[in-house]
């Protein structure tokens, strides 16, 4: 079977009609619901691009990978899902983003070429790459900020949009009276991007993941990682034109939520970013923008699935769908992600199974709560290998796509984020190694720790399901922290940095075989069987003068 793992970036849990949304409509995502299973409670392991992604390749939690924020290496020798998949006969293909920053000095100690095989996956997240290209082509006076090579702007310039950097000047640039209205500044959100939408960025990568299948033999899995609907927010026509104010849901906020607020809560909220969501204008003015991004990756997935189905690979091919985390987009205040809120860390999680075996759940919702490395363990499950749980903290979700949880259920979800690098960790003058929050949350309750002296957020699902009031501080709350804190406590516990040496490894050591004459604690030689000290028993041997 192959496997089509299909990523997009910053792509909110909500924003699908299968999930309620009431003016946004995605008929092919959807499809692809009714034929599978949608998780409703699928948390991603980090509210932040590289730390997420590097949860996802790994099947590892951010403390146990430390890749902890974009930039910030992936170590050399870090297992990855293409590893796992390669020793089982399963090829792992990248088409488009992983965030991923080679961990250069780790690979000059150990004397790895980059353009050696083992170099080039230590280099890409374990991916053979038929296709990299991260998608933040952003460009200032101190250079670009990606400085690799970019396949979609050197795709553009043979198209001839003939500029250094058509990323910028026409993917994520509109025109107004002659002059560039860059996407950068959200006030251009209603332009259309000056760009043919068959040519932008979307269109581009479903076309190169549609080369990859056609020259591809299986079994496979190719990861299919969009960077849209990520901003910068601005889509070429007719997506621009879609929708407007009135599509636009009430904002989830209210005013009680900055009344004695949380310090890194209050921090976030203070910043550009923060302040600028906070404004209506800008609201009116994303949010169309936004939903029209995702209308077209809807339709790419339309034209995606439709080559699955006349090339007749649909009946062979698990697909699934998700994001690395969601976007605030002005609820509580906040803009982007950061932070634990659901709109944030809830990510949508679509899986297809095309075997029999998950015929019974097909077009249903499940509620359990799950994490985005439970995807990675169900990409081993499905390719037919045995997860490794000593170094995979992910759990296979196909008991539930075959209408069972036994051994799937999981009590609580766990989400990390080191805000170390980010300027809020210098607004509060929080040093580096205590600029990290953990977010615990079961089906009633979610809490925030916070290092540093913080105390910690708390909701209560339950009946503040919009998250609206922090109990964090509220004495009433005590025993709700301590349970939520004995779950952490125990999530701190796990064993995650025995990954040379499986369960397995260990049980075999304990079996026959293995007496190999270490003898500790045994008094005399009476104490034993025969067999096991023969070797220290009979006539001291004669030495030989030489």
């Amino acid at each position: 079977m192959n496997i089509l793992y299909i990523m997009f970036d910053q792509l909110r849990f909500d924003y699908l009609s299968c999930a309620g949304h009431p003016h946004l409509h995605t008929p092919h995502i959807d499809r692809l619901a009714a034929k599978g299973v949608r998780f409703t409670n699928a948390y991603t392991q980090s509210p932040i691009c590289g730390a997420a992604r590097m949860s996802a390749y790994t099947g590892r939690y951010v403390s146990s990978h430390g890749a902890a924020w974009n930039g910030f290496p992936l170590r050399v020798g870090e297992v990855t899902l293409g590893d796992h998949l390669r020793a089982g006969g399963t090829g792992c293909w990248l088409v488009g983003k992983t965030h991923m920053t080679v961990d250069a000095k780790g690979m000059e100690r150990l004397g790895l070429a980059p353009n050696s095989v083992i170099g080039a996956r230590q280099a890409e997240c374990g991916f053979d790459v038929w296709c990299r290209d991260d998608g933040l082509w952003a460009q200032g006076p101190d250079g670009f900020y990606d400085t690799k090579r970019s396949p979609y702007n050197e795709y553009l310039k043979a198209k001839g949009y003939g500029t250094e950097n058509p990323w910028a000047s026409h993917a994520n640039a509109g025109v107004e009276d002659g002059e560039m209205t860059s996407g950068w500044f959200m006030q251009n959100a209603r332009h259309a991007a000056n760009i043919d939408e068959q040519d932008s960025e979307t269109p581009w990568l479903t076309s190169k993941a549609i080369a990859f299948m056609e020259a591809t033999d299986g079994p496979w899995c190719a990861h299919v990682s969009y960077i849209k609907p990520h901003w910068p927010y601005i889509v070429p026509a007719p997506y621009n034109d879609l929708y407007g104010v009135d599509d636009i849901l009430p904002v989830t906020r209210a005013e009680a939520e900055l009344d004695d607020p949380h310090p890194i809560y209050a921090a976030f909220t203070a910043g550009r970013v923060g302040q600028s969501f906070a404004r209506d204008a800008v609201r009116e003015a994303v949010i169309p923008a936004y939903m029209g991004l995702i209308k077209q990756c809807d339709d790419q997935m339309g034209r995606l699935f439709a080559y699955l189905e006349d090339s007749r690979r649909a009946d062979d091919t698990m697909i699934i769908v998700t994001s690395d985390h969601g976007d605030y987009l002005g609820d509580h205040w906040m803009g982007e992600k950061d932070l634990f809120h659901a709109p944030s860390v809830k990510v949508p999680l679509i899986v297809y199974d095309p075997r029999t075996s998950a015929d019974a759940t097909r077009g249903t919702t499940c509620d359990a709560l799950v994490e985005a490395i439970d995807v990675t363990a169900t990409i081993i499950d499905a390719a037919g290998g045995a997860v490794p749980e000593h170094i995979v903290e992910g759990r296979s979700l196909l008991p539930y796509l075959q209408g069972t949880t036994a051994g799937s259920l999981r009590d609580y979800v766990i989400s990390e984020y080191d805000y170390s690098a980010h300027p809020v960790a210098k607004s509060l003058d929080v040093a580096p190694k205590d600029a990290r929050l953990i977010m615990v949350a079961d089906h009633d309750w979610k809490m925030v720790h916070c290092e540093g002296g913080f105390r910690p957020m708390l909701y209560d699902l339950r009946h503040d399901p919009d998250e609206l009031v922090d109990l964090g501080g509220d004495p009433a709350y005590v025993n709700q922290r301590a349970a939520l804190y004995e779950k952490l406590n125990s999530w701190a516990r796990r064993m995650s940095q025995r990954v040379t040496v499986s369960d397995a490894d260990i049980a075999a050591r304990h079996g026959p075989g293995r007496d190999t004459g270490v003898l500790l604690g045994v008094y005399s030689p009476d104490e034993l069987p025969g067999d096991q000290t023969a070797t220290y028993r009979g006539p001291a041997p004669t030495r030989h003068k030489p």
